[in-house]
């Protein structure tokens, strides 16, 4: 439920206007939802004036919910969300109720009145901060990277307590605090602890910048729904990969594509951060019989070869998500050119010996080759093989299905 507090006119760039919701309506709303629909949290962003902040506090005291206050001053453009007269009150009314507060390294300087500029600065704050009655406070390290990432100080109990996450050099980052209060207010509805709360809402925090939304001239939006997504997105690649094998399995000419050392089947998420997200087949497709088999349903994480020559695709064309490894012969590559498919090699006897050293760096370099090559991603990459290494074939395109039917064109054009 929301109590709006402020109608503003903003976008990615800039906060054009405001306009001040009158309090009783903003009492009203509150009273309302807590009357029929009941709150098991709480969590405020902007409150612009002391009026407010009296107001918001007043009732929050009287319900006594678990509150988080994210105590919003200045917007990502620089536009002031706190007028400076509301600062006392903010203090006064709102801190001492609160259960987390959540300043970013700007807001801890201005309410703890120190400045902020290192992990014991933001300690220091933090505890001065406790000192107006939270339970806890977050002072988050969004201002204040440092060559391990960023840190958030939970301080907790007496306690400090550190939650690091890389650093994403990111645009979409409008809503990050916000957001992140919000999380922690979801857990603290849960049942969670207040620590509990604070490590799965940065997890939350860190997916939603990663994944946000490309929009505007400006700070486009993080997507906290995006952790969601891509479980549902796992969903439907497994489901595309389980169809693809099946058709795979169904015909026996594919067996002529299988190398000595067996095939894979591979597709990744639309955004992949690691071979973790990209799904195949563990143990492999191998020959029984004329035909083949999966030797396991697919499951992600189950693939390094094939999802590093994914993964390294991707790079050049975001619509590159499945490959298939199969054996190479000179009349498989003919026969790939004679149906019109793009193809494109690499050498393995000019790997560099530092890649030949490093445990996974073939294949990348190989598939980075094979597309500069041609300057596009093939449809087929393969390689003469090395000094015990099996000369390879890729098939690479968009979706499972696509490649599997890719596979099986070649398949049948052996014969």
């Amino acid at each position: 439920m929301s109590a709006i507090t402020a109608i503003t006119a903003q976008n990615t760039v800039e906060v054009r206007a405001v306009h001040d919701v009158p309090v009783e309506i903003i009492k009203a709303q509150i009273e309302t939802v807590l009357d029929d629909i009941g709150v098991d949290a709480a969590k405020t962003g902007m409150l612009h004036t002391s009026e407010i902040i009296k107001a918001v506090a007043e009732q929050l005291h009287g319900h006594r919910v678990p509150s988080v206050v994210d105590p919003v001053m200045v917007a990502k453009s620089g536009a002031k969300l706190l007028q400076d007269s509301a600062l006392a009150a903010l203090r006064e009314h709102l801190l001492p109720i609160a259960t987390v507060v959540t300043p970013n390294a700007r807001e801890a300087e201005v309410l703890a009145q120190v400045e902020v500029h290192s992990l014991d600065d933001a300690k220091s704050a933090a505890k001065r901060i406790a000192d107006f009655g939270p339970r806890a406070v977050v002072v988050k390290g969004g201002h204040t990277p440092h060559k391990n990432g960023v840190t958030d100080v939970l301080y907790f109990e007496e306690t400090f307590r550190e939650f690091t996450a890389p650093f994403l050099d990111s645009t979409t980052d409008h809503g990050t605090g916000c957001s992140f209060s919000a999380a922690i207010a979801a857990e603290l509805a849960k049942r969670r602890t207040i620590p509990e709360a604070v490590y799965s809402a940065r997890n939350l925090i860190t997916t939603a910048i990663r994944h946000g939304i490309r929009v505007g001239k400006g700070h486009g939006p993080v997507n906290p729904m995006s952790a969601l997504y891509r479980e549902a997105e796992k969903f439907k690649v497994l489901e595309e990969l389980r169809e693809s094998l099946r058709t795979l399995e169904e015909n026996e000419s594919i067996s002529r594509l299988i190398p000595e050392s067996q095939s894979n089947l591979a597709m990744s998420l639309s955004e992949p951060e690691s071979p973790l997200d990209v799904a195949a087949v563990p143990g492999r497709i191998v020959k029984i019989g004329k035909g083949v088999k999966s030797s396991a349903p697919p499951q992600f994480g189950a693939s390094r070869h094939v999802a590093a020559a994914i993964m390294t695709a991707l790079r050049f064309d975001s619509s590159i998500r499945a490959g298939m490894n199969i054996a190479y012969s000179s009349h498989l590559i003919e026969t790939c050119k004679r149906l019109g498919l793009t193809v494109s090699y690499y050498d393995r006897a000019e790997e560099p010996p530092d890649i030949k050293t490093t445990e996974g760096g073939s294949i990348p370099w190989g598939t980075e080759q094979a597309i500069k090559r041609i300057q596009r991603v093939p449809e087929i990459i393969y390689h003469k093989g090395d000094y015990g290494k099996e000369p390879m074939g890729l098939i690479l395109g968009k979706s499972a299905s696509e490649v599997a039917k890719t596979a099986l064109l070649i398949a049948k054009a052996l014969d």
